[in-house]
């Protein structure tokens, strides 16, 4: 049998606010979560603003003893977990742990623990080492943290593939239900790469804008004068169960995933292929699987990320799937607004996407003041926009040619 998988709870943290509604707010109002770094000293950098999630007291989710055991990409992840979970008003069956799962994926993870922790033996000698080092640094702790806090001894693991990390986290979490392995799966991503080498890393490349003087338009996804991305931090998981145990329980559904496309660029670590072509085999096996058609989608929720190729290669790619329906389809860009949560974007924006269908309004792509030749769609520009959406799209695309497409759609029994 394969079962039906919906969504029944959502946790955020992002730079546009801690939890679902304040995240939701500021994305409709087209207000920026971008500004410059104070965690630590950017002066020496190229870039030196960032999406840091402000006001974020991981007390308010854990104890003082976890907070100094684990790092602050698992603090968000532990966050957002515990916000699906009581936003889902889910409390676990003993009898069903087994058939519960965490799969939260991390693209960096750890970089500035890591970063903090040798700059301390480097200084003072291996004796200043913590224990808990390289318990913080694993990218499967945040997944193994959730399933301790919540009882979950199904299946555990992280997924790693750049920027589509979360969006396979997903994915995968949707083949362990529609295959009757799992009946309720924790997934998303979390991510905490804002540190002096994640910025200079991502500055070594020419990946990230280096607009400094005006850090609150730097990310302008799909416009003529964009420089690079904003690299930010944050959290997304959701919580999916199979539609039998969903409405066993009488949980809120907040919509149904119904197709997973996952594709290879296999042409370059960086650079999307011609045309885009591995995105539009990743979108093209989301609608298969969904049994859509292009012309059924209501919303896409782009990758674009404000990089010169990027953005063009995946309008191309829409184009070429959806023919003169392209044209009839908003195409917006979160990420103006939040900047590029790597790792954690993807289950960020399919819970975006969510969101934007059920309270029936198209968030923005802010920024977006002259569009470069070519990206002729409709992006939504500066304003969200009311909207009846009944299927929607969410893309992640990533470093070394992954790409990963989620298909959505309003819940009907």
């Amino acid at each position: 049998m394969n079962h039906r998988v919906v969504v029944t709870g959502i946790g955020l943290v992002t730079p546009c606010g801690i939890g679902t509604e304040q995240t939701w707010d500021a994305l409709v109002a087209g207000r920026t979560g971008i500004g410059p770094i104070t965690l630590f000293d950017a002066s020496a950098l190229e870039t030196r603003f960032a999406g840091e999630v402000r006001d974020f007291d991981p007390l308010d989710f854990m104890d003082r003893k976890q907070r100094r055991r684990v790092d602050r990409s698992q603090q968000f992840a532990m966050a957002a977990a515990e916000m699906a979970v009581n936003d889902a008003e889910y409390s676990l069956d003993p009898a069903e742990a087994e058939r519960s799962a965490v799969i939260v994926g991390s693209a960096i993870g750890g970089l500035a623990q890591a970063e903090s922790d040798c700059e301390k033996v480097l200084e003072k000698g291996v004796g200043v080492l913590s224990p808990f080092f390289i318990l913080k640094v694993l990218p499967n702790m945040a997944p193994a943290q959730i399933a301790i806090r919540f009882g979950f001894k199904g299946p555990n693991w992280s997924t790693n593939s750049a920027c589509a990390t979360s969006a396979h986290a997903i994915g995968e979490a949707m083949r362990l239900i529609q295959r009757g392995e799992a009946v309720t799966v924790l997934a998303g991503g979390a991510e905490a790469p804002l540190s002096v080498l994640g910025v200079a890393g991502f500055n070594a490349i020419r990946a990230l804008s280096t607009r400094n003087d005006d850090p609150t338009s730097a990310s302008r996804p799909f416009d003529k004068d964009r420089d690079g991305f904003v690299l930010s931090e944050g959290a997304a998981i959701l919580l999916l169960e199979s539609e039998e145990h969903a409405l066993g329980r009488g949980a809120p559904i907040r919509g149904e995933l119904v197709g997973y496309g996952a594709s290879a660029d296999a042409h370059h670590l960086t650079s999307p292929a011609p045309d885009h072509e591995g995105g539009q085999r990743a979108m093209s096996g989301a609608l298969a699987e969904a049994s859509l058609s292009p012309s059924d989608v209501d919303y896409i929720n782009a990758h674009a990320t404000s990089t010169e190729i990027g953005d063009l290669m995946e309008i191309q790619a829409v184009k070429a799937l959806f023919g003169d329906h392209a044209y009839r389809i908003p195409v917006s860009s979160t990420k103006s607004m939040t900047g590029h949560l790597t790792g954690a974007c993807g289950a960020a924006e399919a819970a975006f996407s969510l969101l934007a269908m059920d309270r029936g309004l198209v968030p923005p792509t802010i920024n977006l003041d002259c569009p470069e030749e070519g990206i002729d769609l409709d992006c939504v520009p500066h304003r969200a926009r009311p909207a009846e959406l009944d299927v929607v799209l969410s893309n992640s695309f990533g470093f070394g040619g992954t790409n990963v497409s989620l298909a959505m759609r309003r819940y009907q029994e």
